[in-house]
């Protein structure tokens, strides 16, 4: 059977002009700033932040509801056997430096993502793909080794955007893309610029110039927005002043769903943490509603696995892991530390980490688990705990879109180890019908429930604060995103 998807509309080339007098520039303010701005050698949410879609696209894209859409590839077909995909591109595309987008560039780009000495954060993403060929200047055949359900769906990440030869060298400092604006300016510590790109193949931008703000500290962050030096804040970090900007007819707040599943992710390698009687006990210690309301002021949806509750296949595992301290007592009596033991607990920035962290030590403490609590910057928790895996607790929200898959990899930064669910998650990227599908997702939430991998805490919210003549922003974040294509001023 042959499956085409042809091109949207809404992707053709039209002339945009500025109303006169109309505002052209923004600023939008983020909490976390990128380490570097190569979204296909780090997993920093904080690059695809600012760079997903607005600086680099792929040949697939997620629109605002999550559906995967033509991005630089206008269609494709696959064969019958689903092993081959033939990616159709679109015409005129130009890299930033005005070099022409052709096949080459999109060889280039999976051939480097899936190389040996590949630095992609996802290379797990590309694992099923054998050959990469140029057909023509305009189509390029990608062959996978195995049917591959989520090919699509894995193309639209930002660790999959299409780069070229010419400028990779230069990516970490000067990223060069073909999306509706280009990269200006970095001031390290404080903004990165971008400028519209005027020669944009697609629906180009209404806005002229964007600056993007980093300011980590929850307080400074309202300070910023109600002072109005700032245009709109997503991911706003002080959930508690929602109400006051609601109530100001300057502001608008938009609060939608992430894909961040915030955990209490735990070292499974390192002891004691490596017993699953004491992974089950520190479950059972946490409150997740007492998260929810002391560190989001109510925002945010309970957890009981790695799965976001919108999604269609979520299984709602919450009561494997309730609330009893006394059943944590007692397991980890069971498992040989009566007494409790010592550990470590890194919190990065956000404040669902900071103010959950300070929650969850008093949790823990309850019970004769004592944390060692030290704030560490992004940088540091990505040296230390992701790389380094250098720590025994951490919170952290994965916002990457269903990534359920990570718990199949050995040497990810829990290091969960269990080639049972590895071969479901093969099998799951094997299958392509959808009640398969369906049922190998539920096996996988449950297992790794019931292994408690990590302390699955609560699904975080997307509160993003705006002046009152914004639009075109995105409610929800079906990916790590702050898209600002289709943003405009109101007249």
């Amino acid at each position: 059977m042959k499956y085409r998807t042809l091109l949207m509309a809404s992707t053709l080339p039209i002339a945009l002009a500025t109303a006169a007098g109309a505002q052209s520039d923004i600023t939008v303010a983020l909490q976390l700033e990128p380490p570097h701005l190569d979204p296909t050698s780090a997993a920093a949410g904080a690059i695809d932040s600012v760079l997903y879609s607005n600086v680099f696209e792929g040949l697939t894209r997620f629109a605002s509801d999550g559906a995967i859409i033509p991005g630089l590839a206008k269609s494709w077909d696959i064969s019958e056997d689903g092993l081959t995909y033939t990616f159709m591109l679109n015409e005129g595309v130009t890299f930033h430096d005005g070099t022409t987008l052709d096949a080459k560039d999109v060889q280039f780009s999976l051939d480097r993502a899936r190389g040996e000495d590949s630095a992609n954060a996802q290379k797990a993403l590309f694992a099923s793909i054998s050959d990469v060929a140029v057909v023509d200047p305009l189509t390029v055949k990608v062959t996978l080794s195995e049917p591959n359900g989520n090919f699509l769906f894995n193309m639209a990440w930002g660790d999959a955007v299409i780069v070229a030869s010419e400028s990779v060298a230069d990516i970490k400092t000067n990223p060069v893309g073909t999306g509706a604006f280009k990269f200006s300016n970095w001031v390290q510590g404080d903004k990165i610029e971008l400028t519209r790109n005027s020669e944009y193949w697609g629906t180009p931008a209404v806005l002229e110039n964007v600056t993007f703000k980093f300011i980590s500290d929850p307080t400074a962050a309202f300070s910023a927005m109600m002072a109005e030096d700032i245009d709109v804040f997503a991911g706003f970090p002080t959930p508690e002043a929602l109400p006051q900007f609601q109530a100001d007819p300057r502001f608008q707040v938009i609060v939608g769903n992430s894909e961040g599943e915030t955990i209490l992710s735990t070292n499974n390698k390192m002891p004691p943490l490596d017993n699953v009687n004491v992974r089950k006990a520190i479950a059972h210690a946490i409150d997740r509603q007492a998260i929810i309301d002391g560190a989001m002021f109510g925002l945010g949806t309970p957890i009981g696995t790695h799965f976001a509750p919108h999604h269609p296949d979520y299984v709602d595992l919450t009561g494997n892991s309730a609330y009893d301290p006394e059943l944590s007592k007692q397991l980890l009596a069971e498992a040989g530390f009566p007494d409790g033991f010592t550990t470590t607990l890194k919190l990065p920035p956000p404040s669902y980490a900071r103010r959950g962290g300070e929650i969850i030590a008093a949790q823990l403490g309850a019970v004769g688990i004592k944390t060692e609590i030290s704030n560490v910057e992004w940088a540091q928790w990505l040296e230390q705990v992701f790389r380094g895996k250098d720590y025994g607790l951490t919170i952290v929200s994965h916002t990457e879109p269903f990534d359920i898959g990570i718990y199949a990899r050995p040497d990810y930064y829990f290091q969960y180890d269990n080639p049972e669910f590895q071969q479901v998650m093969e099998t799951l990227n094997k299958a392509t019908r959808p009640a398969e599908r369906s049922a190998l997702l539920v096996i996988a939430q449950k297992m790794i429930s019931q292994d408690y991998v990590n302390g699955y805490l609560f699904q975080l919210a997307f509160p993003t604060v705006a002046k009152a003549g914004v639009q075109g922003l995105w409610e929800n974040a079906p990916t790590q995103a702050t898209d600002l294509t289709a943003v405009s001023w109101s007249n």
